[in-house]
């Protein structure tokens, strides 16, 4: 197991060399500008939308919705009936479990070959690059499949939080499913249809500690989730995503209490291409911690799901096979440094 990375910046006076970045590493399918210094980038203008608008038959907001998809992958929902003080619950047992002592947090150490629990990188070669962050990593949904073990008893509130959130992020995902679907002019179930009977959720705690030479590492490689949909709750102060777009870097700004929401590859593949998974990173800060939960939204693993019949045409034809999504076939190629949406392609 890897010393934690929180316990490595305590004592920073030299990078060690499995987390410096290499330059091969980074997408755009080309010349890609601005790669390193992440404070100088161009703000990214992400669409904020009212998230109480896409329950409505307004067809406004779902062409904003469309387009913001289209256009970037991800938009800024404010108004998601998820209100100020339970955010702040979400970002209080996070702040309280990552200030624990070493000792406490070691208790959920995911094991050497699995993804859930407490810890950093899995390990797959000699060669790859380790992301500068800790990470807590939890199955939310189906509540049967949960690893309690792995579920932090302190601080004390932790579990009922977290059940709480998930369900709302439930209700969330499916509003968005919907809505994506509506604005394609698609029955609204289309999309949740691919799930089947057990849809999964994942809960990611992130920590990113302050790193002196920010330039050369990253709290996260550039990856697109493979998620159907990704809902972010950001640090409430701390920027750091980055999201790429026409082979160039942008940040992505934080929104009072908006939850930042994108599609992974799954949505990539259910809508034949119309929605495109953006390929993002984090950036970390020189001075201070950064703390943010994502909530990855998934169809069941054992289903295979594929492009929406009904945007196939001999205009449009399918560029994508029937695939099944899992954390093993996802993580085997981040950590190789490829997308995983590659292989699915026809």
């Amino acid at each position: 197991m890897n010393k934690q990375v929180q316990e490595i910046a305590r004592n920073c006076n030299k990078i060690p060399e499995r987390y410096i970045r290499k330059q091969d590493e980074e997408y755009g399918g080309g010349h890609v500008t601005n790669n390193t210094d992440a404070s100088s980038l161009p703000i990214a203008q992400i669409p904020v939308i009212d998230f109480s608008l896409l329950t409505s038959l307004s067809p406004v907001e779902l062409d904003s919705l469309k387009s913001a998809i289209t256009t970037w992958g991800c938009f800024q929902a404010i108004n998601h009936g998820i209100n100020s003080s339970f955010l702040e619950k979400v970002h209080e047992i996070t702040r309280l479990f990552f200030k624990l002592p070493a000792g406490e947090k070691r208790k959920y150490l995911r094991e050497e070959n699995d993804v859930e629990g407490y810890g950093n990188d899995m390990v797959l070669s000699d060669h790859q690059t380790l992301d500068w962050t800790d990470r807590l990593y939890l199955t939310a949904l189906p509540r049967d499949q949960r690893r309690l073990q792995f579920w932090p008893q302190s601080p004390s509130h932790f579990r009922e939080v977290l059940d709480e959130y998930s369900s709302k992020v439930e209700l969330i995902n499916e509003i968005v499913l919907k809505a994506l679907a509506r604005s394609l002019h698609l029955g609204e179930d289309c999309f949740l249809n691919q799930y089947g009977t057990t849809a999964k959720m994942q809960a990611r705690f992130n920590y990113y500690p302050p790193c002196p030479w920010p330039e050369k590492v990253l709290g996260v490689k550039a990856h697109a989730d493979g998620s159907a949909i990704t809902v972010l709750l950001q640090d409430k102060e701390v920027e750091g995503l980055d999201i790429l777009k026409d082979n160039q870097w942008f940040r992505v700004p934080i929104v009072h209490d908006a939850l930042t929401i994108n599609v992974g590859d799954q949505i990539e593949v259910m809508s034949n291409g119309i929605f495109k998974s953006p390929v993002h990173r984090v950036s970390v800060n020189s001075h201070n911690e950064r703390m943010t939960v994502a909530m990855f939204c998934m169809p069941q693993t054992e289903k295979d799901i594929g492009p929406v019949e009904g945007l196939i045409t001999e205009e449009t034809p399918r560029l994508y096979k029937n695939v099944t999504f899992t954390l093993d076939f996802f993580f085997k190629n981040y950590q190789q440094g490829r997308r995983a949406i590659d292989a699915c392609k026809i």
